[in-house]
């Protein structure tokens, strides 16, 4: 076996992207997919790869439960449309004004501030009306869950491997899509059905979702993003905002 010094090398200033770099700078969130399913030992693969992220002492405090039933994604779904339609119709009230709904949200926002945030509060209305998809047809949903006696912060571990599976396979040709809408099947009253039917026990939680598949086209490639600011310390003991 090569030592890391053998086989890789530190780039240059101004050095071409590495191939791991190309893969980083070219990966995009895919939202149309090929009937097409994920062969599962492509899926075994990219579990095994997940399964070496950092975790807390090693802990690897994290659990996939792999969804392949074509019949189970569409009930899936068919529930999270429903919890959206239910969010839709008493707590979005961008469009109506209504005061009854503005208090509403107002408070579960209040409570839940990054689940009520404008972003995912606006795309649960836009699946709700019909306008944008869920698991957008893709074969393959792995569900992400987190050990709640973790050592460390389980749900940052879980993000991790989430981000490893998100790599590899877009090195394979494959596209991916974080969906954390699958959160709304342990909510309100579809929540002891989906626990029954996917067997999920303490001290497991779900965290997030994450889809699989062939892309329809070439998604992939590089986009123009803003850059953010860096607080810089620096060697020669100055302080400076990188940008």
């Amino acid at each position: 076996m090569k030592t890391p010094d053998e086989t890789c090398t530190l780039p240059e200033s101004g050095a071409p992207f590495n191939t791991v770099e190309e893969v980083v700078y070219r990966r995009r969130s895919v939202r149309a997919y090929k009937k097409k399913q994920v062969d599962e030992y492509l899926v075994k693969r990219l579990l095994e790869a997940a399964r070496f992220a950092p975790s807390a002492g090693n802990g690897q405090t994290w659990k996939f439960i792999v969804v392949q039933d074509r019949d189970m994604i569409r009930e899936m779904e068919a529930d999270i449309l429903k919890a959206c339609r239910t969010i839709s119709r008493w707590f979005y009230y961008l469009l109506d004004n209504s005061a009854v709904k503005s208090l509403a949200a107002r408070f579960f926002q209040r409570l839940d501030p990054s689940n009520t945030h404008p972003i995912p509060f606006i795309a649960s209305h836009l699946i709700a009306e019909g306008k944008a998809g869920i698991f957008h047809g893709a074969p393959t949903v792995i569900l992400m869950l987190a050990d709640k006696r973790a050592p460390g912060d389980s749900a940052i571990e879980v993000g991790i491997t989430g981000q490893i599976i998100d790599l590899v396979a877009h090195s394979y040709g494959l596209g991916t899509c974080w969906i954390s809408f699958s959160k709304l099947l342990f909510r309100g009253s579809h929540r002891r059905k989906w626990k029954k039917r996917l067997d999920i026990r303490y001290p497991y939680s779900l965290v997030t979702s994450i889809v699989i598949g062939h892309p329809m086209g070439t998604p992939d490639g590089y986009v123009v993003r803003e850059t953010k600011k860096t607080d810089w310390f620096g060697a020669d003991g100055r302080f400076r905002i990188e940008s």
